[in-house]
């Protein structure tokens, strides 16, 4: 595990940060703000089964799997979760997640409700996971933003939104709990939260020996 550049007296393991909200209540979009100042932060790219849509890149925004594909792998134990949403398949690769936390490296998870209850299930440890949940400021808003991205059917607009009131039901399964009416002052929300995050003393992997070594008296030359 590599020190931290920010840190550079002891390693620290890396955390699995959970974005969840309503389809349209800005999850993706504050993603995308994190990942572009964050150095030390990289997107879990999913699997799904669903079509690509315009300007999305297979091994960038998804892996685009067939189905045959995706449920082998559900047999095999390779997600460490996975659900089926809105009539697809989308699921997170176990071994890339387990390795980034390893070598020290943050993973971002853009993944409902149902994904963060299986994250929570087959993470090593709990002590991994940082979830947030982002509520958009009212429905009527939500159904905006819905119809103003342009890449549903109204039939697909209707069904997200009758399912946006169970979703966010759920928000009390989270750590924290974003209501997103500025987009910048969502993304200082969430930068703040992984900040506080970063420094919590069960994610300093070599701090007890840093310690012991500062309590050691240092003999003079």
């Amino acid at each position: 595990m590599n020190k931290s550049a920010k840190n550079p007296f002891f390693a620290r393991r890396g955390l699995m940060l959970v974005l969840s909200s309503p389809s349209g209540a800005g999850k993706t979009t504050i993603s995308r703000a994190l990942l572009q100042h964050d150095p030390n932060l990289v997107l879990s790219v999913s699997y799904t089964t669903r079509p690509m849509r315009p300007g999305e890149r297979d091994g960038v925004d998804y892996h685009f799997a067939d189905e045959a594909t995706f449920k082998t792998t559900i047999e095999k134990g390779g997600f460490i979760e996975h659900a089926f949403v809105f009539g697809h398949y989308y699921g997170t690769p176990r071994e890339p997640v387990e390795r980034a936390l390893r070598q020290g490296i943050d993973v971002l998870f853009d993944i409902d409700w149902q994904g963060t209850q299986q994250l929570t299930q087959n993470a090593l440890t709990r002590a991994d996971l940082v979830s947030i949940f982002i509520l958009p400021p009212s429905t009527d808003v939500l159904e905006e933003r819905l119809r103003r991205r342009a890449q549903d059917t109204e039939d697909v607009v209707r069904s997200r939104m009758a399912k946006a009131a169970d979703e966010m039901s759920h928000y009390a399964e989270y750590d924290y709990v974003i209501v997103n009416d500025d987009i910048a002052r969502s993304v200082a929300h969430v930068q703040a939260i992984v900040t506080a995050e970063r420094l919590r003393r069960h994610r300093q992997v070599d701090l007890r020996e840093f310690v012991e070594k500062l309590r050691t008296p240092q003999r003079s030359l």
